[in-house]
């Protein structure tokens, strides 16, 4: 996954759909609720998988290193 440049772009402009803060891009997400996201377990699908991703970004300060590949919305 974090070896293909689109899977990452596209999980970066993916759009939270639900919950408190939805229409979101997901890289905007507050790393709280990423946090909050893995103690619950991340939902199994593929926004999951770039629930995950975000998580692991902003975990290992990475997220200034993808902020390019985001989008206007």
């Amino acid at each position: 996954m974090l070896d293909n440049p689109e899977v990452l772009k596209q999980a970066v402009n993916t759009i939270m759909p639900f919950g408190k803060h939805a229409g979101r891009k997901l890289i905007d997400l507050p790393e709280p609720y990423l946090v909050w996201f893995y103690q619950q377990g991340f939902p199994e699908n593929k926004l999951g998988q770039q629930l995950a991703l975000m998580y692991e970004v902003k975990l290992n300060g990475l997220e200034s290193v993808l902020k390019p590949l985001k989008t206007p919305y």
